[in-house]
């Protein structure tokens, strides 16, 4: 008899959701596979055969087509030509003549659709509205401005409510907010805006989430970034960036791009200029996807030749796909130990490229006289640096060397960490770390560790951010939607290239 195989980790999320997401202790696990099946639909590319079983493991369970499509089952109770039609359409291709093959694509969209709950639904939000987001939240986004309609009213009542007289002039819809440009009656009213924005966030029922303020530079006229709905976001796809590096400016020496900004935008810089980063977000913020984001921008550019990449990851999770590809030269690196003598490795190395810079009359690895010496650029990714500086305090002095001169050696830091406090972040490292990107933090306090203001604290999580650039002013960006099966296609493409 055919089955669908789940393994320990999926059973684990099985229990989980109906426990403390659905909270039925009595509803059948076959219900959160269904569950599942229907997440895994939503994503555009196919699930990986990696997620193929045909035994169930210690800790794993098995469902019958019985149990989980009604296979067998009188009249309307067995689905299991519709799941197929579904499937069918879903690959394009004819599974009612080949059951097995449709069991085992079955199979890949509920595993796949089991880790996308896990890694996506953190246990302290609603399970419910976690669905209605990931299953119908794109769907609603053509009706934004229907649902909207009235807003405008609304928000000028708002307005007056916290004394500031004003008129919306104009409105645009980004991936999850409207930007309403509000020109103001009286120039004194600026000020007085800019405090209120609390206040105006409670009079708009929006809860936690903030409303963002930003001059424009028509006169008297200020933008007001107000989120929508979770049901009226509009995600922002992995296709993008492949497309978006592609075509970056041939001025960026180490082109990123993370998303796009509040009016649609696609958004991107030069690392080289940056030329270290760090990054702060808590947990379900979306700063791991913000990680992927970066080294896929990365790989999807360069090959092996032209840079090195140095993964750090001390959870031993996030950086583990990337594991073979050639331009990871030492491996994912998940013991202190091993780590600092790479980061020490690394500062030899630093001090070698300066002397042939200098034997050739260059400054940098960017100046002309330097292109015959043919030097990688080399990119450092701590995952948690938090964990990293609980283990050892010797992680820290060649972290800050590095940051402090290796930028004209073609070395660049990207270091991230959900606890962004004084002790992870120290007044040293953050000195030579100009560029920062802040995701959802829990308090102002922190967001002003990470980039020297608040308003961190208000963002809507899943990858929204404010970003502060060497030079540059704060921007907000939504960040774009990675998955498992995008990463694995990525490193795909890339080894591919090399080939």
């Amino acid at each position: 008899m055919a089955k669908v195989y789940t393994d320990n980790q999926d059973e684990l999320t099985i229990t989980n959701v109906i426990k403390n997401g659905i909270k039925q202790p009595g509803l059948p696990k076959w219900a959160v596979l269904r569950i599942a099946l229907a997440r895994s639909l939503r994503i555009e590319t196919h699930p990986d055969e990696g997620l193929d079983r045909r035994e169930s493991a210690v800790g794993g369970g098995e469902y019958s087509l019985e149990q989980l499509t009604g296979d067998g089952k009188p009249g309307d109770e067995d689905m299991t030509p519709p799941f197929c039609a579904l499937l069918s359409q879903f690959h394009d291709l004819d599974l009612f003549s080949d059951h097995e093959l449709f069991v085992k694509l079955l199979q890949r969209h509920v595993r796949r659709g089991l880790r996308e709950i896990r890694s996506g639904w953190m246990e302290t939000h609603d399970f419910h509205d976690y669905l209605l987001h990931e299953l119908f939240g794109d769907l609603g986004a053509s009706n934004t401005n229907d649902t909207d309609l009235n807003l405008r009213d609304k928000l000028i009542r708002a307005l007056s409510e916290i004394g500031i007289s004003a008129d919306v002039t104009d409105a645009v819809d980004g991936p999850r907010l409207t930007r309403y440009l509000v020109k103001l009656r009286d120039a004194n009213d600026y000020n007085p805006l800019l405090r209120g924005l609390d206040k105006l966030s409670f009079v708009l029922g929006l809860g936690e989430m903030g409303v963002f303020a930003s001059p424009t530079k028509e006169p008297m006229i200020v933008a007001l970034d107000i989120p929508r709905a979770s049901l009226l976001w509009r995600s922002v796809p992995a296709s993008k960036l492949i497309e978006w590096v592609s075509n970056a400016p041939e001025i960026f020496k180490l082109p990123i791009y993370l998303g796009q900004d509040v009016t649609g935008e696609a958004f991107g810089f030069d690392l080289a200029a940056a030329p270290h980063l760090l990054v702060g977000g808590t947990t379900g913020s979306g700063k791991s996807i913000c990680l992927h984001a970066i080294i896929i921008s990365l790989i999807s550019k360069f090959t092996s030749n032209g840079l090195k990449l140095i993964l750090i990851d001390p959870k031993r999770v996030e950086m583990a796909p990337y594991v073979n590809l050639p331009h990871v030269t030492d491996g994912v690196l998940t013991d202190v130990v091993d780590t600092i003598g790479v980061l020490n490795r690394l500062l030899d190395e630093m001090q070698q490229r300066e002397t042939a810079l200098a034997n050739v009359g260059a400054r940098d690895i960017d100046d002309p006289r330097a292109y015959r010496l043919s030097i990688p650029r080399i990119v450092v990714i701590v995952e948690e640096l938090a964990d990293l500086l609980m283990q050892s305090g010797g992680v820290e002095d060649p972290l800050i060397r590095l940051a402090q001169k290796a930028r004209a050696a073609g070395i660049h830091l990207v270091l991230a960490t959900q606890r962004p406090d004084a002790n992870t972040f120290s007044g040293l490292l953050r000195s030579n770390v100009p560029s920062r990107i802040a995701l959802t933090v829990q308090k102002g306090s922190e967001s002003k560790i990470i980039i020297d203001e608040s308003g961190a604290e208000k963002l809507l999580g899943r990858g929204d951010m404010l970003i502060k650039l060497l030079g540059k002013n704060t921007i907000r960006v939504h960040g774009v939607l990675l998955n498992s099966d995008d990463i694995a296609n990525s490193v795909q493409l890339a080894q591919r290239k090399i080939k």
